[in-house]
């Protein structure tokens, strides 16, 4: 099995997809400072403006769908814990999605497995540590060593059962 979807480095400006629900909206202003402070540009998946009720399964699937149609090279989804954006996200054949409240796993998400959406829960960390994440994900590029795609390879055919 031959693993084609990722990229091995990513130069320049990327585009980034975002959005947050009600309870990620918290961390939306600061995370649009920060994407285009590292020379990136923001795809605003979400509402400009908060609204009370929201679901986060239809802001995962806005960042994802610009995500797998090229309008976006990576994504980033706020929710209350996080948890709830990863597993709407991971839903879609193609994305990686992992929710991280480390450095370490942020960096290391997208250097071995390509992750291609950072998930943060707005109710578990700060605004801090979430602009900490956000650049360890922006700045990490897969490494696309052999071990890593022959596994990427085996998450394809696992999502191609699905089909």
């Amino acid at each position: 099995m031959r693993y084609t979807l990722y990229k091995m480095r990513y130069t320049g400006t990327m585009k980034i997809a975002f959005a947050a629900d009600h309870a990620g909206w918290p961390l939306r202003h600061r995370t649009f400072v920060d994407i285009r402070a590292l020379g990136h540009e923001v795809v605003d998946c979400g509402s400009p403006e908060m609204e009370p009720g929201d679901d986060y399964p239809d802001r995962a699937a806005a960042v994802c769908r610009a995500i797998l149609a090229g309008q976006a090279d990576r994504g980033i989804l706020v929710c209350g814990s996080g948890v709830g954006a990863a597993v709407a996200a991971n839903k879609l054949t193609g994305i990686r999605a992992c929710m991280c409240h480390d450095s370490f796993s942020a960096r290391q998400g997208v250097e071995d497995d390509d992750m291609n959406v950072l998930c943060l829960g707005a109710r578990v960390i700060g605004e801090e540590l979430a602009a900490e994440l956000m650049k360890s994900f922006l700045r990490a590029s897969f490494s696309g060593e052999p071990r890593h795609r022959r596994r990427l390879g085996k998450i394809q055919a696992l999502e191609d059962e699905r089909k």
